[in-house]
Order: C-alpha cells, then structure tokens, then sequence
C-alpha cells in the first residue's frame, strides 16, 4: 500500500543535497571528537514495547487504526504527528526480521541505490530503496521490498506469501507499515516495492530517524504453497531476528580482479565454470559463470560473485560490500557493466540474465574475441553486519 501526499516539493537533487547538509550537521553534532571511525551500538526496542504491540496486535484485524493525535505543547510537534500519521497510518505487528541500518544518511552519500539484509529464517532478505521514485508523484520514497532465496524454489512452485513492512516508530515504541502479498515463483523471486514514507520526511523526522539510525521490518503473517508435489510447507515462528548494518564514510577496502577466459569455446559445453580465487578484505573471493546461463536465465549468460568457504564466516560479524561485475568489450570499450547495491557478503550475489547469448556472440561485438572473454570484478568494503 503506498500513500501519496500531492504536494509542491522541491527537485529530487535539492533535496537530496538538503537533507544531507542537515544530517551531516546533526552527525558531527553528536559525534565524538576521535578520528577514528565508530559504530554506534543500536537501540533495542524495549521487552516492554514489544509486549505492548503484541497486545495491540492481538486483535482478529490485521491493522489498528493509530489513536488520534493528542494535543501537545507546540504546533510544531502537532503538525509533524499529524503528518507522521498521514504518511504510516497503521500499526504492525512485532516483525521477524528487525533490520537495524546505522548512519542512514550514509546510503545516499554513498549512492546505494538499494541495500540488503543477510537471510533471515525464513529463507528471506529484506531490501530496503531509500531513493525510489513513486511513478506519478515526483518524490523520491523509502521503499521496502521482499526477496525469497531462490534455493528454495523449484519449477512449478509458486509461493504466496502475505506479509507486513515496516518501520520502527521510537517516539511510539511500534513499528508502522503496510500489508502486502505477492506470488513468488521459479522467475519472480522480489515482491513489488512498497513505499514507506518520502525520503525528505524521513530525514527530517524525529520518530523515524534517531541519531541516524533507522529501524525496519518485515512480518511473514502466511505462506501457502501451490506443488506438483502437493508437499505442505509450514514456516514455524520464530523469535525476532536482529541484524545491524554498520556503515563507514572512509576507509573503504577496494579491489579488483580480471578473469581473462582463453578457452571460452570450450567452456561453453560445461554447465559452470569459476575463475580463480582472489583476496579482498581478509576474505577469499572468486566469479562464477553459466556459460550457457543457469536454471533462472532465459539464453543468457549467467555471472556470480561468490564469497568461497562462505560456510566458515563468523555468524556474528559479517562485510557489507558493493559489487560490480563487467564483460569487458575488446573491440570498442563499450564495456558492459552492471551493479548491486549494498549487500551482506554471506555467499554471493549475481545475475541469471547478464548478457543474452546472441548479443554475447555477436562478431561486431567485443565481448567475445575469438576464443576470449575477459570478466572483472571490482568490490567495495564499505560496512559490516552483526547479529542481535
């Protein structure tokens, strides 16, 4: 459910220059006088709060309706509740996944253009766009959206699922959203966007944004799933999942590696191929590729990113990075280059449809020279990722 407020508003570039000369000026504020970077550590929604919605939420109805504004000391304080309430109008319940990102004004320095949470138990990952561009209104949003992990989807599966996202109200203690439901299958692995509130109102709130830290959410409330195996899948609840996204404004750990294929003919015949392994950030790195694409691609060539020995990474601490993947045209310098936001670097990350196999193949073209292909890979550390 998305919520438009027609309204004269600034471009997307003055506010987006605004809102980071405030936030800059609210950070340095609070900050300490060392030059070393710090985390803060985040704030826990109280037993008591949580036990306070879950008693709201106890009720047959999805949504509580939020009570009417009390009057307060100022007009100041008045309109902006009267807006909060404009834009999240309902309560949810306590989520699954609370999803913890520090120094939120960073993603725009940054220019993610999404960011990632690492799975949660129900083979999930919330990503949240903190500049979406609702079609028809000319205002950049804060949006949520779902992904299912496609390990557990097989052909002919579909998964509907209904769920809650949301954001953490800390002048209210309760998180406010919208409901949504979305049919996953074997090709539609990410549920529609859903937009929160406009980034601009974000930035400047007090209930939302506290000390820079924004707090999500997302509730699975049902999961029914159609088979040819007619095999019924029960997803048991589970206590809250905390994760924290930590970000950094400097001292960014970069690498790069070129994958040079001089034997890509032969490689075609086989279902997966990986480069060498490389070193980034204390961790150990290689490029998967489909040559003929995987199970999810259509014709195309499939390229991954993978973090090796993915299994043996600490649980309680993990790198948040930014990759990009490139198939580099030898013939013209029309490199085809493509971009993941912000993710927590657990196994890998990629695409199924990279490059079709005709345009791959294309003489004209220079991705494929011969028998050679070139492929690099550029990550960035820009953060870390800690449970609880």
């Amino acid at each position: 459910m998305a919520l438009v407020i027609s309204c004269a508003s600034p471009s997307f570039s003055q506010i987006v220059r605004r809102s980071q000369t405030e936030m800059a000026d609210r950070v340095r504020a609070s900050s300490c006088c060392c030059t070393a970077p710090s985390f803060r550590q985040p704030p826990r929604c109280t037993d008591a709060a949580r036990a306070a919605s879950r008693r709201c939420c106890s009720s047959p109805h999805l949504y509580v309706p939020t009570p009417a504004t009390r009057q307060l000391s100022t007009v100041a304080k008045q309109d902006a509740a009267e807006e909060d309430a404009r834009v999240l109008p309902f309560k949810t319940h306590v989520p699954d996944l609370e999803w913890k990102i520090q120094d939120f004004s960073l993603l725009l320095d940054l220019g993610a253009k999404s960011a990632t949470s690492a799975p949660f138990h129900c083979s999930g990952y919330l990503h949240v766009n903190p500049m979406h561009e609702n079609p028809g209104s000319g205002t950049p949003y804060v949006a949520l959206f779902l992904m299912l992990s496609r390990k557990k989807l097989k052909r002919g599966d579909t998964v509907h699922a209904l769920f809650e996202l949301s954001i953490y109200n800390h002048s209210k203690g309760m998180y406010c959203g919208c409901q949504a439901n979305y049919n996953f299958d074997f090709k539609n692995d990410y549920s529609k966007k859903e937009c929160l509130i406009p980034l601009k109102e974000l930035l400047k709130s007090s209930t939302f944004l506290v000390d820079d830290i924004c707090v999500f959410g997302v509730e699975i409330l049902k999961v029914d799933v159609s088979s040819p195996e007619e095999k019924a899948v029960v997803v048991q609840k589970k206590t809250t999942t905390v994760q924290n996204m930590f970000l950094q404004n400097k001292g960014f750990i970069e690498g790069t590696y070129t994958w040079t294929i001089n034997n890509f003919s032969e490689l075609y015949s086989k279902h997966f191929v990986r480069s060498p392994t490389f070193e980034v950030g204390g961790l150990k790195w290689y490029i998967g590729m489909y040559p003929r694409g995987n199970k999810f691609s259509t014709d195309s060539l499939s390229l991954f990113l993978y973090v090796d020995a993915s299994k043996n990474l600490p649980h309680e601490f993990k790198n948040v990075a930014v990759m990009t993947l490139s198939i580099l045209d030898q013939k013209n310098g029309k490199h085809l280059t493509r971009t993941a936001g912000l993710w927590v670097c657990t196994y890998g990350w990629g695409w199924s449809d990279f490059l079709g196999l005709k345009k791959l193949k294309d003489p004209s073209g220079g991705y494929l020279v011969g028998s050679n292909c070139v492929i690099k890979a550029d990550i960035t550390i820009v953060g870390s990722s800690t449970d609880g």
